[in-house]
């Protein structure tokens, strides 16, 4: 027997609408198992990224360990308006900001510069031993590499001093002088990292196609002008991505870097908020004032990283959402 139009209509009418909520479950029950696997990374995330947020009403309490969160006396924006007045807080701000801004302007090239290069190299033996002398230096700590580098510039024995005698010199104590130490965080940053953040270039890079490459050779492109007009902007999504990305922390410029580093001499030049946030929270006891530090600082990147990704959008048509 079939079946009129009219009344494949009148199902179709009384059928039951499908939801949106309904669509995305019955996506989660169909692939369960692939959500079973993401589970354990999502409860570390909660446990460990959001759960401590409960943490930041310290910031406006005078809190004490004994008393708790239940028992410490609230104060509203008081730590705020210390943080505000506070001439210590100006400077550590400012030597943040300084030594992000150098490091981004100086450092941030240096990844992409080396994936080029290496994207020339031909030879894999050649090009393996590279990037494996390039890459070891990231997976030293920062102890390792403050101890090496203390050794190196020491202003009796060091070899850079060594050097600067030898040309009619005086020795120059990089450690202890507000003059250089800024400069040796940037250096020893860079040495570093470098290496390490151009995999994600390198990675960008091998996602091009090679037809492009092949194109450009016929119509009498050299490599030169292959990586100018096909590699960098291949890459250049990514370039912005991590920028933008970069751009949320700016005010971190390196605690554990400088907690191995510097010393009272050099705190005009070199103490940064986090070292600043240790200092007064595990050194003075101080957890209210530091929290309220903790809690400017991720304010202020939320706010960078909304600002930057904005700004690409408008002006060059790219972003992260």
């Amino acid at each position: 027997m079939s079946v009129t139009l009219t009344e494949l209509e009148q199902q179709k009418a009384h059928a039951k609408p499908k939801t949106k909520g309904s669509g995305r479950w019955k996506l989660i029950l169909t692939n369960y198992d692939l959500y079973l696997l993401l589970a354990p990374g999502l409860l570390v995330l909660f446990l460990f990224k959001y759960a401590p947020m409960y943490g930041i009403i310290i910031a406006f309490q005078d809190f004490n360990i004994f008393d708790g969160f239940a028992g410490s006396k609230w104060v509203g924006l008081d730590q705020f308006e210390k943080l505000i007045h506070s001439e210590e807080f100006y400077q550590v701000f400012m030597n943040t900001l300084l030594i992000s801004v150098y490091k981004i302007v100086l450092l941030f090239p240096v990844p992409i510069i080396i994936a080029l290069f290496l994207n020339e190299v031909r030879k894999a033996f050649f090009k393996k031993t590279i990037q494996t002398i390039i890459f070891l230096p990231h997976f030293l700590s920062w102890v390792i590499i403050s101890g090496l580098f203390i050794n190196i510039l020491s202003p009796s024995g060091g070899l850079v001093n060594n050097v600067i005698q030898w040309f009619g010199g005086t020795p120059i104590s990089f450690f202890l002088d507000n003059q250089f130490f800024r400069s040796v965080v940037v250096f020893t940053a860079g040495w570093k990292e470098s290496g390490w953040n151009a995999i994600i270039f390198i990675a960008a890079i091998a996602g091009i196609e090679q037809e492009q490459y092949e194109a450009a050779s016929i119509d009498g492109a050299g490599r030169i002008k292959q990586m100018f007009h096909i590699t960098l902007p291949g890459i250049m999504p990514t370039i912005i991505l991590i920028l933008i990305l970069r751009m949320g922390y700016l005010l971190e410029a390196g605690t554990e870097q400088i907690l191995t580093m510097y010393n009272s001499v050099v705190y005009q030049s070199g103490d940064v908020i986090g070292t600043f946030v240790y200092r007064q929270g595990l050194g003075q006891q101080d957890y209210s004032f530091s929290t309220a530090v903790g809690l400017f600082n991720s304010l202020v990147g939320f706010i960078l990283i909304i600002a930057g990704n904005e700004l690409s959008k408008k002006l060059i048509k790219r972003s992260i959402w």
